[in-house]
Protein backbone atom coordinates (compact mmCIF):
# COMPACT_ATOMS: atom_id res chain seq x y z
CA UNK A 1 0.00 0.00 0.00
CA UNK A 2 3.11 2.55 0.91
CA UNK A 3 4.37 1.58 -3.03
CA UNK A 4 0.61 2.48 -4.31
CA UNK A 5 0.40 5.29 -2.15
CA UNK A 6 4.26 6.72 -3.64
CA UNK A 7 3.52 5.98 -7.47
CA UNK A 8 0.15 8.14 -6.49
CA UNK A 9 2.14 10.90 -5.63
CA UNK A 10 4.66 10.65 -8.00
CA UNK A 11 1.89 11.31 -10.37
CA UNK A 12 0.01 14.17 -8.83
CA UNK A 13 3.72 15.72 -8.79
CA UNK A 14 3.53 15.08 -12.57
CA UNK A 15 0.70 16.83 -12.76
CA UNK A 16 1.75 19.73 -10.84
CA UNK A 17 4.47 19.95 -13.02
CA UNK A 18 2.41 19.97 -15.97
CA UNK A 19 3.43 17.01 -17.47
CA UNK A 20 0.73 15.51 -19.52
CA UNK A 21 0.03 11.91 -20.08
CA UNK A 22 1.35 11.83 -23.35
CA UNK A 23 4.73 12.03 -21.95
CA UNK A 24 6.73 9.05 -21.71
CA UNK A 25 7.12 9.22 -17.77
CA UNK A 26 3.97 9.43 -17.57
CA UNK A 27 3.03 6.30 -19.23
CA UNK A 28 5.63 4.63 -17.19
CA UNK A 29 4.10 5.45 -14.34
CA UNK A 30 0.48 5.03 -15.38
CA UNK A 31 1.68 1.29 -16.68
CA UNK A 32 4.04 0.25 -12.94
CA UNK A 33 0.90 1.31 -11.27
CA UNK A 34 -1.55 -0.53 -12.92
CA UNK A 35 0.79 -3.30 -12.38
CA UNK A 36 0.71 -2.95 -8.90
CA UNK A 37 -2.76 -2.63 -8.22
CA UNK A 38 -3.35 -6.21 -10.21
CA UNK A 39 -0.64 -7.67 -7.86
CA UNK A 40 -2.49 -6.42 -5.12
CA UNK A 41 -5.81 -8.03 -6.11
CA UNK A 42 -3.76 -10.92 -6.60
CA UNK A 43 -2.91 -10.84 -2.79
CA UNK A 44 -6.42 -10.15 -1.96
CA UNK A 45 -7.29 -13.05 -3.65
CA UNK A 46 -4.66 -15.10 -2.01
CA UNK A 47 -6.15 -13.74 1.45
CA UNK A 48 -9.62 -14.55 1.17
CA UNK A 49 -8.68 -18.29 -0.16
CA UNK A 50 -6.23 -18.69 2.79
CA UNK A 51 -8.55 -17.66 5.48
CA UNK A 52 -11.63 -19.72 4.01
CA UNK A 53 -10.10 -22.86 2.32
CA UNK A 54 -6.08 -23.22 3.48
CA UNK A 55 -7.05 -22.12 7.39
CA UNK A 56 -9.63 -24.83 7.83
CA UNK A 57 -8.00 -27.48 6.07
CA UNK A 58 -4.46 -26.74 8.32
CA UNK A 59 -7.13 -26.94 11.28
CA UNK A 60 -8.33 -30.15 9.99
CA UNK A 61 -4.85 -31.80 9.77
CA UNK A 62 -3.78 -30.29 12.97
CA UNK A 63 -6.90 -32.15 14.67
CA UNK A 64 -5.89 -35.32 12.80
CA UNK A 65 -2.40 -35.14 13.52
CA UNK A 66 -3.20 -34.80 17.34
CA UNK A 67 -5.99 -37.08 17.48
CA UNK A 68 -3.43 -39.74 15.91
CA UNK A 69 -0.90 -38.82 18.89
CA UNK A 70 -3.03 -39.30 21.45
CA UNK A 71 -3.84 -42.77 19.84
CA UNK A 72 -0.46 -43.72 19.44
CA UNK A 73 0.30 -42.40 23.28
CA UNK A 74 -3.13 -44.69 24.42
CA UNK A 75 -1.62 -47.75 22.55
CA UNK A 76 1.90 -47.43 24.68
CA UNK A 77 0.20 -47.01 27.72
CA UNK A 78 -2.17 -50.04 26.66
CA UNK A 79 0.56 -51.90 25.89
CA UNK A 80 2.98 -51.02 28.59
CA UNK A 81 0.32 -52.04 31.11
CA UNK A 82 -0.44 -55.59 29.63
CA UNK A 83 3.42 -56.20 29.37
CA UNK A 84 3.39 -55.07 33.46
CA UNK A 85 0.19 -57.58 34.01
CA UNK A 86 2.10 -59.87 31.88
CA UNK A 87 5.50 -60.11 34.17
CA UNK A 88 3.79 -59.44 37.42
CA UNK A 89 1.07 -62.50 36.88
CA UNK A 90 4.34 -64.23 34.77
CA UNK A 91 1.20 -64.95 32.40
CA UNK A 92 4.31 -67.00 30.15
CA UNK A 93 2.87 -69.12 27.07
CA UNK A 94 3.87 -72.10 28.49
CA UNK A 95 1.15 -71.92 31.18
CA UNK A 96 -1.71 -71.06 28.83
CA UNK A 97 -0.77 -73.78 26.28
CA UNK A 98 0.69 -77.00 25.91
CA UNK A 99 4.30 -77.13 25.53
CA UNK A 100 7.03 -79.76 25.64
CA UNK A 101 10.34 -79.71 24.88
CA UNK A 102 11.06 -82.33 21.66
CA UNK A 103 13.82 -84.81 22.52
CA UNK A 104 14.86 -87.45 20.08
CA UNK A 105 15.73 -91.17 20.81
CA UNK A 106 19.74 -91.19 20.53
CA UNK A 107 19.58 -95.30 21.37
CA UNK A 108 17.50 -95.43 17.67
CA UNK A 109 19.56 -93.75 14.96
CA UNK A 110 16.45 -94.26 12.19
CA UNK A 111 13.88 -93.53 14.58
CA UNK A 112 15.66 -90.71 16.71
CA UNK A 113 14.15 -87.46 14.94
CA UNK A 114 10.72 -88.82 14.18
CA UNK A 115 9.92 -86.89 17.37
CA UNK A 116 10.81 -83.43 15.08
CA UNK A 117 8.46 -82.35 12.51
CA UNK A 118 9.45 -81.68 9.06
CA UNK A 119 9.83 -78.03 8.75
CA UNK A 120 10.10 -75.62 5.75
CA UNK A 121 11.87 -72.61 6.18
CA UNK A 122 11.76 -69.77 3.49
CA UNK A 123 13.63 -66.92 2.85
CA UNK A 124 12.70 -64.64 0.47
CA UNK A 125 15.05 -62.17 -0.75
CA UNK A 126 15.78 -59.34 -3.53
CA UNK A 127 19.63 -57.96 -4.06
CA UNK A 128 20.21 -58.57 -0.08
CA UNK A 129 23.97 -58.33 -0.69
CA UNK A 130 24.73 -57.43 2.58
CA UNK A 131 22.52 -59.56 4.63
CA UNK A 132 21.93 -62.86 2.50
CA UNK A 133 25.26 -64.80 4.81
CA UNK A 134 24.01 -63.58 7.53
CA UNK A 135 20.19 -64.67 6.83
CA UNK A 136 21.34 -67.76 5.41
CA UNK A 137 24.12 -68.43 8.17
CA UNK A 138 21.28 -68.19 10.72
CA UNK A 139 19.37 -70.43 9.56
CA UNK A 140 21.24 -73.26 8.77
CA UNK A 141 22.54 -72.97 12.22
CA UNK A 142 19.23 -73.95 14.06
CA UNK A 143 19.23 -76.28 16.67
CA UNK A 144 17.08 -78.59 14.57
CA UNK A 145 18.05 -81.98 12.54
CA UNK A 146 19.04 -81.09 9.40
CA UNK A 147 17.19 -84.27 7.93
CA UNK A 148 13.73 -82.50 9.39
CA UNK A 149 14.51 -79.55 7.89
CA UNK A 150 14.21 -78.12 4.36
CA UNK A 151 15.84 -74.36 3.67
CA UNK A 152 14.39 -72.46 0.29
CA UNK A 153 16.01 -69.67 -0.86
CA UNK A 154 13.50 -67.34 -2.82
CA UNK A 155 15.74 -64.96 -4.81
CA UNK A 156 14.11 -61.93 -7.27
CA UNK A 157 17.83 -60.45 -7.58
CA UNK A 158 18.02 -58.36 -10.38
CA UNK A 159 21.41 -57.90 -9.78
CA UNK A 160 23.22 -60.94 -11.96
CA UNK A 161 26.05 -60.72 -9.27
CA UNK A 162 23.79 -60.43 -6.14
CA UNK A 163 22.37 -63.65 -7.65
CA UNK A 164 25.82 -65.82 -8.30
CA UNK A 165 26.30 -64.57 -4.41
CA UNK A 166 23.41 -66.07 -2.97
CA UNK A 167 23.85 -69.20 -5.28
CA UNK A 168 26.96 -70.06 -4.21
CA UNK A 169 26.25 -69.51 -0.71
CA UNK A 170 23.53 -72.07 -0.78
CA UNK A 171 26.29 -74.34 -2.60
CA UNK A 172 28.78 -74.28 0.57
CA UNK A 173 25.93 -74.68 2.84
CA UNK A 174 24.60 -77.96 0.39
CA UNK A 175 28.14 -79.48 0.75
CA UNK A 176 27.83 -78.60 4.70
CA UNK A 177 25.01 -81.78 4.54
CA UNK A 178 21.99 -79.00 4.50
CA UNK A 179 18.75 -79.32 2.83
CA UNK A 180 18.56 -76.14 1.09
CA UNK A 181 17.59 -75.28 -2.28
CA UNK A 182 17.77 -72.13 -4.40
CA UNK A 183 14.95 -71.19 -6.17
CA UNK A 184 14.31 -68.52 -8.26
CA UNK A 185 11.70 -67.34 -11.12
CA UNK A 186 11.30 -65.27 -13.99
CA UNK A 187 9.24 -62.60 -12.54
CA UNK A 188 8.11 -60.61 -9.58
CA UNK A 189 5.00 -61.00 -9.74
CA UNK A 190 3.39 -60.26 -5.96
CA UNK A 191 6.95 -59.51 -4.97
CA UNK A 192 8.31 -61.25 -1.70
CA UNK A 193 4.78 -62.11 -1.07
CA UNK A 194 4.32 -63.75 -4.70
CA UNK A 195 8.03 -65.65 -4.04
CA UNK A 196 6.82 -67.21 -0.81
CA UNK A 197 3.67 -68.40 -2.49
CA UNK A 198 4.95 -69.85 -5.53
CA UNK A 199 7.53 -71.33 -2.81
CA UNK A 200 4.57 -73.51 -1.58
CA UNK A 201 4.29 -75.06 -4.90
CA UNK A 202 7.69 -77.20 -5.01
CA UNK A 203 7.16 -80.56 -5.14
CA UNK A 204 9.31 -81.33 -1.87
CA UNK A 205 6.85 -79.09 0.20
CA UNK A 206 4.48 -81.68 0.60
CA UNK A 207 6.56 -83.48 3.54
CA UNK A 208 6.44 -80.71 5.13
CA UNK A 209 4.57 -80.21 8.50
CA UNK A 210 5.17 -76.63 9.37
CA UNK A 211 6.66 -73.22 7.82
CA UNK A 212 8.83 -70.78 9.38
CA UNK A 213 9.05 -67.27 7.28
CA UNK A 214 12.34 -65.45 7.98
CA UNK A 215 13.02 -62.32 6.13
CA UNK A 216 16.30 -61.61 4.51
CA UNK A 217 17.99 -59.14 7.34
CA UNK A 218 16.53 -61.96 10.30
CA UNK A 219 18.87 -63.54 12.75
CA UNK A 220 16.72 -66.19 14.18
CA UNK A 221 18.28 -67.48 17.34
CA UNK A 222 19.47 -71.28 17.37
CA UNK A 223 16.60 -72.55 19.52
CA UNK A 224 13.91 -70.50 17.52
CA UNK A 225 12.61 -73.85 16.41
CA UNK A 226 12.94 -75.44 19.61
CA UNK A 227 10.95 -72.87 21.28
CA UNK A 228 7.82 -72.47 18.72
CA UNK A 229 7.64 -75.68 16.90
CA UNK A 230 5.94 -77.28 20.56
CA UNK A 231 3.18 -74.63 20.48
CA UNK A 232 2.17 -76.08 16.89
CA UNK A 233 2.60 -79.52 17.31
CA UNK A 234 0.74 -79.73 20.96
CA UNK A 235 -2.32 -77.38 20.24
CA UNK A 236 -4.59 -77.96 17.52
CA UNK A 237 -6.04 -74.80 17.52
CA UNK A 238 -2.73 -72.77 17.48
CA UNK A 239 -2.30 -72.10 13.49
CA UNK A 240 0.58 -69.25 14.03
CA UNK A 241 2.87 -68.44 16.94
CA UNK A 242 4.79 -65.41 16.41
CA UNK A 243 8.29 -64.76 18.24
CA UNK A 244 10.10 -61.78 18.97
CA UNK A 245 13.04 -61.64 16.06
CA UNK A 246 16.71 -59.84 16.01
CA UNK A 247 17.38 -58.38 12.24
CA UNK A 248 20.60 -57.30 10.85
CA UNK A 249 21.35 -54.25 8.62
CA UNK A 250 24.38 -52.99 6.44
Amino acid sequence: MRVMFFFSLLLTSASALNITRDTPLTKTFSQVFDVILSQDKVLLVWVEVRAKVVAPLMRVVVWVCLAMSVMMLVEALFMGLVSLVVKVLKMRPEKRYRWEALRGDDDDAEMGHCEFPMVLIQIPMYNEKEVYKLSIGAACGLSWPSDRMIIQVLDDSTDLIVKELVELECKIWASKGMNINYEVRDNRKGYKGGALREGMEHPYVQQCDFVAIFDADFQPEADFLMRTIPFLKYNSEIALVQARWEFGSC
